[in-house]
């Protein structure tokens, strides 16, 4: 089993920065990929950023130029680092992760959210 936990979120005045950072631990033999994904309220859950284990990064177009994710291979933990913020940046965001366990089954796991909100 692979667990993800979330760190960063928090209150911001609009144009401010945050960090999330999200770790994953467990019976990981290797992270394909990581992400992040975030619901807005009334809103369907959205891709906002993904990694490979490669590098290789995909953004959504709400948050090209603002927003940058980056990740540790070496510690299981992705950060997403957002800046010039906005209030529709609101939301509560998921990290994602999904790979191969130990024993060589797929996993795909989610953290339990947190929460983002822009308001001044």
């Amino acid at each position: 089993q692979v667990q993800l936990v979330e760190s960063g979120g928090g209150l911001v005045q609009p144009g401010g920065s945050l960090r999330l950072s999200c770790a994953a631990s467990g019976s990981i033999f290797s992270i394909t990929a990581m992400g992040w994904y975030r619901r807005a309220p009334g809103e369907e859950r959205e891709l906002v950023a993904a990694i490979t284990s490669g590098g290789s990064t995909n953004y959504a177009d709400s948050v090209k130029g603002r927003f940058t994710i980056s990740r540790d291979n070496a510690k299981n933990t992705v950060y997403l680092q957002m800046n010039s913020l906005k209030p529709e940046d609101t939301a509560v965001y998921y990290c994602n992760a999904h790979g191969a366990t130990m024993t060589m089954t797929g996993f795909d796991s989610w953290g339990q959210g947190t929460q983002v909100t822009v308001s001044s």
